[in-house]
């Protein structure tokens, strides 16, 4: 029987193994980066679940539960009574409110009903690709539409309603896509008791500044 030597079996052990190992490479630049990918969602954060986007919350690391004003920057409390607020939005050009915005003035009303010296300030805006369509009605239309939804189907006494129209001269958002766009054609609401409209901890001037009340 002829055998190999001990040293020329180490080799060929040594070459097998090197065979059978892995090079490692450089990802290739064609391979998206998860990291990328999150950046560019980033704007449809909403970190503190408080209903403002992180791209447009002032205020982004409320706690829960917090009631927040337009810009999501909470109310200090004084006293106890109702603080509420409401958003709606639009499809471009109409001020149809959505059943699911329907559901929420619901709530809405259910609150002015118990707390019957609250009042209510609807603020209506409209986007600035609407300018062409009579943006100084459109809004004025979708205050009146949540309006009268609160009158007709909830009783509530129209003198405690109050209604602004801001036009396209507040946006919330970016008018550089249909999202921002989306956004911007809105209502803003607040219900309050009148004991706690002085209780905001950074007052919402919108309606006292560049809004005309109608």
């Amino acid at each position: 029987m002829i055998t190999k030597p001990y040293n020329s079996l180490l080799l060929a052990a040594s070459i097998t193994l090197a065979g059978c190992q892995t090079i490692a490479t450089a990802p290739s630049k064609d391979i998206p980066h998860y990291g990328n990918i999150m950046t560019m969602q980033a704007a449809d954060i909403d970190s503190d679940g408080d209903g403002v986007l992180d791209e447009i919350d002032e205020c982004p690391a409320n706690p829960e539960n917090v009631i927040v004003d337009e810009r999501g920057c909470p109310f200090t409390t004084i006293g106890v009574g109702l603080k509420m607020e409401y958003r709606a939005f639009f499809e471009k050009g109409s001020s149809a409110l959505l059943p699911k915005y329907q559901l929420e003035l619901d709530k809405v009303a259910e609150q002015m009903n118990k707390h019957d010296i609250a009042t209510m300030k609807i603020e209506a805006h409209a986007s600035e690709d609407e300018i062409d369509r009579d943006s100084s009605s459109l809004p004025k239309n979708r205050a009146l539409m949540v309006k009268n939804y609160l009158v007709s189907k909830h009783n509530i006494e129209p003198i405690r309603l109050s209604t602004f129209n801001c036009g396209a001269r507040a946006p919330i958002a970016s008018s550089d896509t249909e999202e921002g766009k989306f956004m911007n054609r809105r209502v803003y609401g607040l219900a309050t008791e009148p004991e706690n409209e002085i209780a905001y901890q950074q007052p919402n001037k919108v309606a006292s500044t560049i809004c005309v009340e109608f």
